[in-house]
């Protein structure tokens, strides 16, 4: 009797861990334009792997992570990863703010929507997310990584290396 409870328990164990282990969050799909004109949609970008950054001009970490940011891009460029760069902020802020911080990411203004489905939410429905933000999406549309705040380059560069190599 107790090695079949053992047994039973141990399956039910190994069940949940494995459920676990595959249970990523599909990146919900968005439409929008760049501060180029150019249209787009997240579902454009299947089979590749997208970094999405929720960031702010008013945001000290922002700005003091987007050197680190710009690397990635260069790092990565002529491979299947896409960079956008999402901010609330309107297109006349962004553009005088790029003029001394350039930015190499595909930059999203205007994008309190796609914040909205992305940010979490506390038990009242506030917004509960810090910047930056960073969400990195798989080449099948799954949320990978889920970042916010100082210094997460280095994991974020792992996670892409990784990615990329699978």
């Amino acid at each position: 009797m107790r090695f079949i409870f053992s047994a039973v328990f141990c399956l039910l164990l190994s069940l949940s861990v494995f459920a676990q282990y595959n249970n990523r969050q599909i990146a919900e799909d968005f439409e929008a334009t760049d501060l180029g004109g150019q249209s787009f949609s997240l579902n454009d970008f299947k089979g590749k792997v997208v970094l999405l950054s929720f960031w702010s001009t008013r945001c000290p970490i922002c700005q003091s992570e987007i050197p680190k940011l710009n690397r990635l891009t260069e790092k990565y460029n002529g491979k299947d990863v896409v960079f956008i760069g999402l901010t609330t902020d309107n297109e006349t802020k962004i553009n005088a703010f790029l003029k001394k911080n350039p930015f190499n990411f595909r930059i999203m203004p205007n994008s309190f929507g796609v914040l909205l489905k992305y940010a979490d939410k506390d038990g009242a429905g506030n917004i509960n997310m810090g910047y930056p933000a960073h969400y990195l999406i798989n080449r099948q549309g799954e949320i990978e990584l889920k970042k916010s705040g100082w210094d997460k380059t280095a994991a974020i560069d792992a996670q892409i290396s990784r990615l990329l190599s699978s």
